[in-house]
């Protein structure tokens, strides 16, 4: 099995770059862990590790 880290911008870049101006430096420098390598993700689970890493990254953040 191929396990592969990579940024969610490559991710991004890759899969699904129209959305790529609508996230944050903090979330496109969100490293994911692939169980199978980035050549295996398609478009969906693309999409699906986007909304994972938002929800992770807002964890933290205080609302006002």
């Amino acid at each position: 099995m191929l396990v592969e880290t990579v940024k969610l911008s490559t991710i991004v870049m890759r899969l699904t770059p129209e959305l790529y101006p609508f996230l944050k430096r903090t979330e496109l420098d969100f490293e994911i862990v692939l169980r199978n390598g980035l050549e295996a993700l398609e478009a969906e689970d693309a999409m699906e590790i986007i909304q994972y890493s938002i929800s992770e990254q807002q964890k933290d953040a205080l609302l006002h």
